[in-house]
């Protein structure tokens, strides 16, 4: 049986064209959008699997010989589809900045140290129960030269796949209580009453005493409740 997935569920992404967003004025599609029908190789496949996912991998804390510098951080959570049903072996992979808001990458060039300890990036797949779970270092907020004193706010950003392709999501969790989020032109995209699902929760019962703090950010896949997609080509 062929699924058709409702397109109000779209109203809660950002726009292609948010002139605040200024990499977007010139990036945005300048015709309608093409809807293609969904067919059963967009609706089936391909399915990613954990056969190349290793143990450790979940774990940003303990890819390297010495332990990253700043403050550790456990999220976790589930992924579900739009009726609430649990996604089970699903890869989940995320990338963020390190403790001083600074990527591994060419193009990061701000003056902000790099952390040899710290790769930023980690993968996992979900259980049975669709839950999965992260060990990180909680992420710096860092200038993007969007606009003058421009600072993004901390995030982890997050791409997960489900059972084909349609289902592909690739969104940012932010942190609760951070002052930079109203003044951030990529969060503000989203509509308002959206905003708040890509805000995790802080999460005691996932709180490690005296070691790392817990947060909570479930994911939905597809459909009604579909959790917003970030802007893809933001680094």
């Amino acid at each position: 049986m062929t699924t058709a997935y409702p397109r109000d569920s779209l109203k809660a992404h950002p726009p292609y064209l948010a002139p605040a967003y200024v990499s977007t004025r010139t990036r945005s599609p300048k015709r309608p959008l093409v809807i293609l029908p969904h067919t059963l190789s967009e609706l089936s496949g391909p399915v990613y699997g954990h056969d190349s996912v290793l143990e450790n991998d979940s774990d940003l804390t303990k890819q390297h010989v010495g332990e990253p510098l700043g403050e550790r951080i456990i999220v976790s959570g589930r992924v579900m589809d739009e009726d609430g049903r649990p996604i089970s072996d699903t890869l989940i992979e995320i990338w963020q900045a390190n403790a001083a808001g600074r990527y591994i990458h060419v193009v990061d060039q701000h003056p902000a140290p790099l952390d040899p300890n710290f790769t930023g990036a980690g993968r996992c797949v979900t259980d049975a129960e669709g839950r999965y779970k992260f060990t990180t270092i909680r992420p710096g907020a860092y200038p993007w030269l969007n606009h003058p004193n421009a600072w993004r706010p901390n995030h982890i950003h997050f791409s997960l796949f489900g059972p084909s392709f349609l289902t592909r999501l690739v969104t940012q969790m932010y942190f609760p209580g951070d002052p930079l989020i109203p003044l951030d032109p990529i969060a503000c995209a989203v509509p308002e009453k959206d905003r708040e699902r890509l805000i995790a929760k802080f999460d005691l019962e996932t709180t490690v005493p005296e070691w790392a703090l817990g947060y909570r950010f479930d994911f939905v896949l597809r459909g009604r409740e579909h959790t917003p997609f970030e802007e893809p080509h933001d680094e």
